[in-house]
């Protein structure tokens, strides 16, 4: 069986459910088709036997992907590429995630909330569950190679800190740099920026203002070194962005700060069983908010209250609970 999803770290680590059950339930060989950029994303996961990359077009597979005899396929990205796929071998049984986007619309432009109150996942593992399979409770996958187990006294990084993911894809899904130095000069225990090189320089910026109990990882480590930093963590606090998604396979209590998204699109931190602590910090009231599904550089109306009032001391006292 083919699964298709070619971005972006979340959206890959959302999918992985809906991978293991068609391994486990249907006995199903199963392939990923993703883009290169993420091809590394789940090279861990047992529940796959390959993962097929692109670095732009679907020709660069189609040919090999028919010669494997796929019995069927799970779209879970449902664009132009992944229709090429799905005409490109026609003949095999396809089943397609519905991304809602005019009900996404009508909340982002209207503030109209028509979507279904369930998760992301639930929705993917729907849209396969015509191939015989069902949820299985046990929430996402995330597997750190021995590799990239990181060996925090030979880092000379603390036994225990706070991980905090400083970045996302877009700037109104972050707090402001100034937010974020007092949140970490107020915080009193040691603290791991992670991130990768888009933040790099931000990260060291923020450790050079705060001082040595803040140590910058951002830019430095692979995907799967910043995982096993999450996974060493007493607590992770996150915004909205792939790590968010890995720290919740990794089921680390998590603080997460919300901006210009919302929890109602259905891709908050995916915990079926209940398994691990999840605080959601996001200010509620506005009527600008969400302005986008995805993100802005920049605040469409300026002044970006979704970050600039968010409660610094209410977060960082829902962080010390898990610290001794």
């Amino acid at each position: 069986m083919l699964v298709i999803r070619f971005s972006s770290i979340g959206d890959i680590v959302l999918t992985t459910p809906v991978i293991r059950v068609l391994h486990q339930q249907l006995g199903a060989e199963v392939h990923l088709l993703t883009k290169r950029a993420f091809g590394q994303v789940l090279a861990g996961n047992p529940y796959l036997s390959r993962i097929w990359t692109i670095e732009d077009k679907v020709s660069e597979v189609l040919v090999a992907l028919r010669r494997e005899g796929f019995t069927a396929i799970v779209d879970l990205h449902r664009n132009l590429r992944s229709t090429q796929v799905r005409w490109g071998l026609a003949r095999v049984s396809s089943y397609q995630f519905n991304k809602l986007n005019a009900r996404k619309w009508l909340l982002t432009n209207l503030h109209l909330d028509y979507l279904p109150k369930m998760h992301i996942v639930d929705r993917y593992l729907a849209a396969a569950a015509p191939l015989g399979i069902e949820a299985d409770g046990q929430g996402l996958d995330y597997f750190i190679a021995q590799e990239d187990q990181v060996n925090l006294a030979a880092m000379h990084l603390p036994a225990q800190y706070l991980a905090f993911v400083i970045g996302a894809a877009h700037a109104t899904k972050c707090l402001p740099e100034a937010r974020m130095r007092i949140l970490c000069q107020s915080f009193p225990y040691p603290i791991v920026l992670i991130g990768g090189p888009a933040e790099a320089e931000f990260g060291e910026r923020l450790a050079q203002a705060i001082g040595p109990k803040v140590h910058n990882t951002c830019g430095k480590m692979r995907l799967g070194q910043s995982a096993s930093l999450v996974q060493q963590a007493c607590c992770v606090l996150t915004h909205d962005t792939g790590m968010m998604h890995i720290a919740a396979a990794l089921q680390k209590p998590t603080v997460v700060i919300w901006g210009n998204t919302v929890p109602e699109f259905g891709m908050y931190p995916y915990n079926p069983a209940q398994s691990f602590p999840v605080d959601n910090f996001e200010v509620r009231g506005l009527s600008c908010r969400p302005c986008s599904k995805i993100g802005h550089d920049r605040c469409p109306k300026r002044h970006f209250r979704c970050m600039t009032e968010q409660p610094i001391n209410s977060i960082i006292g829902a962080v010390l609970r898990y610290f001794s």
